[in-house]
């Protein structure tokens, strides 16, 4: 018995120890493959995640390469098990017991259609429309534009260009017609420098329209711009801000934002912008008889200084009475203050090129803009897409004024000539009252019918003063190029026109009816002349689509171009 026990105890530590702590588990790998169940294309960065049953907590996991595969290590144990990916229905297994490699195979992911609608997208990238009456330019996130102006963006717009002072020109032709939401606006008003107070990144698109339809005003023979602004949709409170600055000497900064609630919307953009613009500009002349002989020629070398400070803000609300209709007010206030001076040296020769003259000519000029708009707008949507009716009322006042004095001197014999000055000051009020109506019909909505009206009424003050500044600081005016003008503008306006598409076929024709009265008043003469006269402005459309990318337009319509006040005024203003 007692050789027994040794036996009995060795045996016993044995078992304890095969029984004893255990050391570390090795860790298993889990690999798969996640496709889309419709084109098995695999999905890149779908996420595995595995949740440890016992303990909650625990979570691991891994993603999927670009050939839609995942290899993930793990402890063994009870796991669940799914794999996810974005607008795609999750795939779950619960419980499951994984103690060595598992190989969960290729597991396919369905959409989920009711999480896609509510997916809103944003586009980011420059694109090109092609419509039958207008090319629309859809402005994405440029960088060549950013921290500029409106009149930045038009200048990367395929036919449009900008020059240096600011003026438009479409296919070559400054007869273009400025619209801001479809709608003349005092961001347009009376000087092309006031474009340069809207911010680009305010700009969603722009409509091109070399050959308006019935639907567009008549004036401009080039054409029309229409520039569209953004107006966020996002749910909540956002916004951007941005700073800039540049050389030649420029900085500013912009911000945009936005409040929307089911009921209502608020949005803003305010920019402040500073720059200045150095420019020189070289022009030779040549001078003939009527017989084509030279008789003299003439080289201008022009030297540019131009600053200016320009504030604009844009402030809106929207209220939706309900899925269907809705009110919107917008206020704009915008103004600016410029220094400008341009130095000009005037070389003269004769036939022979020998010199005659040397000239210098320096004017000094100051420029104050300041522009107001309410806008108020209702639209009804209808049931049917694209049904729909409505109304706006616009009242705008724009302020232009200018002090320039022009200093001449004659080289050589040192002769300085009078000292010049003129004052213009240009006041515009204007009022809009708008109704469109747009009736989709046929099958697949493929026709359209619509009707509308547009009445314009535009008042213009325009009182120039030019005389000679003496050297005691005193003007003395010049009555015979002194004027005050009166210009008055009243249009009232009705078309229709109708479309439809055959296959590939599509047609658009529409006839504009516009009661012009125009009044001019000379105050200081006491001149007057009224005139009242009816135009018809027929237009029509024929596209023809060879392919989503290639279709050829062929359009006819009639044009006019209204002169401006400066053109009107008999006396020439700087």
């Amino acid at each position: 018995m007692k050789k027994l026990i040794p036996v009995v105890l060795l045996l016993t530590s044995l078992v304890n120890f095969a029984q004893g702590p255990k050391g570390p588990q090795q860790p298993i790998k889990i690999t798969g493959t996640v496709i889309d169940q419709e084109t098995n294309v695999p999905l890149e960065y779908a996420t595995l995640v595995l949740q440890s049953v016992r303990n909650p907590d625990k979570v691991t996991g891994g993603i999927t390469d670009a050939t839609g595969k995942f290899t993930v290590e793990t402890p063994p144990g009870n796991y669940n098990i799914s794999i996810e990916y974005i607008s795609y229905k999750s795939y779950t297994l619960n419980n499951q017991n994984l103690r060595s490699f598992t190989d969960l195979g290729t597991i396919p992911l369905s959409l989920d259609v009711a999480q896609l609608a509510e997916v809103e997208v944003i586009g980011e990238r420059t694109t090109v429309e092609l419509r039958l009456d207008k090319k629309v330019y859809n402005v994405g996130s440029d960088l060549t534009v950013k921290g500029g102006s409106v009149t930045d963006v038009l200048g990367n717009v395929p036919s449009v260009t900008v020059d240096v002072e600011g003026n438009i020109s479409l296919r070559g032709n400054e007869s273009v017609r400025i619209l801001i939401n479809g709608k003349p606006s005092a961001l347009s008003g009376l000087s092309p420098d006031a474009l340069q107070q809207l911010p680009s990144d305010a700009i969603e698109k722009v409509e091109v329209i070399t050959n308006p339809s019935a639907r567009y005003d008549a004036e401009g023979t080039a054409g029309i711009l229409n520039i569209v602004l953004k107006q966020s949709k996002t749910a909540g409170l956002n916004g951007s801000v941005n700073v800039y600055t540049g050389y030649p000497e420029s900085y500013g900064g912009a911000v945009s934002l936005n409040l929307r609630r089911d009921n209502f919307n608020i949005f803003t953009n305010t920019t402040y912008r500073y720059r200045s613009g150095p420019g020189n500009a070289l022009f030779e002349q040549e001078n003939f008889d009527e017989n084509g002989n030279t008789l003299s020629f003439q080289d201008e070398i022009r030297d540019y200084q131009r600053k200016d400070k320009s504030f604009n803000t844009n402030v809106g609300f929207e209220l939706f009475l309900d899925e269907s209709s809705s009110i919107t007010n917008s206020f704009v206030f915008g103004k600016s203050n410029g220094d400008n001076s341009v130095d000009v040296d005037f070389f003269n020769f004769d036939a022979n090129m020998d010199p005659t003259i040397q000239r210098n000519r320096s004017t000094m000029e100051d420029e104050f803009e300041e522009e107001v708009q309410y806008s108020l707008n209702y639209q009804k949507k209808f049931d049917e897409d694209g049904h729909t009716l409505t109304f706006d009322y616009q009242y705008s006042k724009g302020i232009d004024d200018e002090n320039s004095i022009i200093s001449e001197v004659i080289l050589g014999d040192n002769i300085d000539l009078d000292t010049e000055r003129t004052i213009d000051n240009q006041t515009q009020k204007s009022q809009l009252l708008q109704m469109d109506y747009v009736l989709p019909f046929g099958k697949d909505n493929q026709s359209q019918f619509e009707m509308g009206y547009r009445g314009t009424f535009n008042d213009n003050n325009t009182d120039f003063d030019f005389g000679v500044l003496q050297q005691d600081g005193s003007f003395n005016s010049d009555p015979n190029f002194s004027n005050e003008l009166n210009y008055r503008e009243y249009i009232n306006a009705a078309y229709t026109q109708l479309g439809t598409k055959i296959d590939k076929f599509s047609i658009l024709g529409g006839l504009r009816m516009e009661a012009s009265d125009i009044g001019i008043e000379l105050l200081n003469t006491n001149e007057v002349t009224n005139k009242n006269y009816v135009n018809w402005f027929p237009s029509i459309f024929l596209g023809y689509e060879f392919s989503e990318e290639e279709q050829v337009t062929i359009s006819y319509s009639k044009r006019l171009r209204r002169p401006r006040s400066r053109y009107i005024n008999p006396f020439p203003v700087q």
